[in-house]
């Protein structure tokens, strides 16, 4: 978002009105993007708050491991580590991150996590 604003900031329209148009185009796809990442913020709250109760009691580096899987589950994952204050753990989870280029030989499609939440009424 910041981007975006930064490059309608700058006023090009004064050079040529003809540069006003890529600028706009430019600041919309940057204003696009932002809103892409924000509109998943409410999921990764919810995969914050099961990785944190999962983790509480004591580090269980299985439930990590989907998360290792993308550059954003793994900054998930660093914040989870973070907040628990074991920090240091991060390097054994690194085991179940996938080489880039074992990633690019799978055709780099993108992974979805799903978590099913079980309830029980008693």
């Amino acid at each position: 978002m910041v981007c975006g604003i930064a490059v309608a900031a700058f006023p090009l329209h004064r050079v040529s009105m003809w540069l006003a148009i890529p600028q706009i185009i430019v600041s919309l796809v940057f204003f696009y993007h932002s809103a892409q990442l924000f509109s998943t913020w409410k999921d990764k709250k919810i995969k914050y708050g099961i990785l944190l109760a999962k983790n509480k009691e004591g580090f269980r580096p299985e439930s990590f491991k989907i998360f290792m899987q993308a550059p954003c589950g793994r900054l998930l994952v660093k914040s989870v580590l973070k907040d628990l204050k074991i920090k240091g753990k991060y390097k054994e989870l690194l085991v179940y991150k996938e080489p880039f280029f074992v990633a690019l030989k799978k055709g780099c499609k993108p992974v979805q996590t799903k978590i099913y939440i079980k309830e029980v009424n008693a």
